[in-house]
């Protein structure tokens, strides 16, 4: 079941522009380890559930998962092979929008390599490139 918003108050919404680093949400906060985002881009609700269903596989239940983003924009698209006009496409998905230094997920209660492994495994599910990150002591 891909990741959507219960309500919302517009349908359709404008694409917006992909500029600027991530203001919010720059550094791992629940876990141990994160994945962080190198680029811009949007996540579908579909990509982030495939990646949280791959980290299952890999750790087999144990620890915890901590997703830190949430898809809040409806993304719309017109049929192929349509003729301009007749106003805005349906939407087609949910999507999460991705900043340069955005943590995306977090495990926490693994040991190092089997943390790195499920990450690894998740990175590969997005389409933006991530690097894995640490938390800092405070």
């Amino acid at each position: 079941m891909p990741l959507m918003p219960k309500r919302v108050k517009y349908r359709k919404i404008q694409r917006g522009k992909l500029t600027g680093r991530a203001s919010r949400g720059h550094y791992v906060a629940f876990g141990d380890f994160g994945l962080q985002s190198l680029e811009h881009g949007w996540l579908a609700g579909e990509q982030i559930e495939a990646a949280r269903v791959a980290c299952g596989y890999v750790t087999g239940g144990d620890g915890r998962v901590y997703v830190r983003v949430f898809p809040h924009k409806a993304v719309s698209a017109k049929p192929a092979e349509t003729r301009m006009g007749t106003g805005k496409g349906e939407p087609e998905y949910w999507a999460a929008v991705v900043r340069p230094g955005t943590i995306i997920v977090e495990v926490g209660g693994l040991p190092e390599p089997l943390a790195k492994a499920a990450l690894n495994r998740m990175c590969h599910k997005f389409p933006v490139q991530c690097r894995l990150v640490r938390r800092r002591p405070r």
